[in-house]
């Protein structure tokens, strides 16, 4: 049996990755300190001016503070050397983390749909003005923000959750901002409810999304859209030599790091293959077509 490991990285590549990982973090950091802020603006705004949705787009709010944070979680944890008894570092810190940020939410959409129901049948009074300027501050916000974190997003499909999770909070802020106009000019309290209830739906995907993702990784579920009997196949197809491949597992350790294990054995006589080409050839290939970076092949 034999376990491949990613190739050495030469001083200049590492030294290319190390002022990546040191931009992102920076980006990240702004973005982190900047939602949060405004996340503290709208509870205390929601409050003072008795608008549920403006609580609910901070709970909206909240789930990208989050996700940002755990995108910086990530980076640093990724940095951290393994050791004997953690042989692939503190990468599920993150997966942990996400669990307990689905529940969490799936607790504050209870909340806003069991306050929303009440406030449809007993509507409050909104202050409009106030309710406007703070919901422009988090529109202006998520835009600032998206826009610190595009230019890494195109290199980084972490950045890139977190660059597509505050695109989507502007989409909520557009809403609460509408329904604090409609409020100012016609009195329609209602409508801060019923925005509160929309926005509580999309929250509640969101979660549902992270939720899954996190329970599937942590149950060591073979990643989404990639299954054993295709990798199976492909390599069958690729590399002659193979005669079957059996007992294959893959799995997630962390978002988007794959590993694979399995059994494969050759046809003919053992002796007339190239052992170390081969085992090779199959890394490189599952790494190129499937991005599996860990493999371990026993041959029979």
């Amino acid at each position: 049996m034999k376990h491949f490991h990613r190739p050495k990285l030469t001083a200049s590549v590492a030294d290319e990755i190390f002022e990546y990982r040191s931009l992102e973090k920076k980006k990240l950091k702004i973005a982190i300190v900047i939602t949060g802020i405004t996340m503290i603006i709208e509870i205390a705004g929601g409050i003072l001016t008795n608008s549920l949705a403006l609580l609910s787009d901070a709970g909206h709010m909240f789930t990208h503070f989050f996700a940002l944070f755990i995108s910086a979680a990530a980076i640093v944890c990724a940095d951290r050397p393994v050791c004997h008894h953690r042989t692939f570092g503190f990468y599920r810190v993150e997966i942990l983390a996400a669990l307990f940020n689905s529940l969490f939410i799936f607790g504050i959409t209870i909340w806003i749909f069991s306050e929303a129901i009440g406030r449809i049948i007993h509507p409050k009074q909104i202050i409009g003005l106030e309710m406007f300027i703070i919901a422009t501050i988090g529109l202006a916000v998520n835009l600032v923000t998206a826009w610190i974190l595009h230019g890494v997003s195109k290199e980084s499909l972490n950045i890139k959750s977190a660059f597509l999770h505050m695109l989507s909070d502007t989409f909520s802020s557009v809403a609460v901002i509408i329904g604090a106009i409609i409020i100012y000019f016609t009195g329609f309290n209602i409508i801060d409810p019923i925005l509160s209830i929309v926005i509580a739906l999309i929250i509640l995907l969101w979660a549902w999304s992270l939720f899954k993702d996190s329970v599937n990784i942590l149950l060591e579920f073979a990643p989404k859209g990639l299954d054993t009997d295709k990798v199976r196949y492909f390599l069958m197809q690729n590399i002659k030599e193979i005669e079957e491949i059996t007992d294959i597992h893959i799995w997630e350790i962390t978002t988007k790091m794959y590993s694979m294990t399995a059994h494969v054995k050759i046809k003919g006589d053992k002796q007339c293959v190239d052992i170390k080409g081969l085992l090779s050839r199959i890394k490189q290939l599952v790494n190129d077509k499937f991005d599996i970076e860990h493999t371990t092949i026993e041959l029979d």
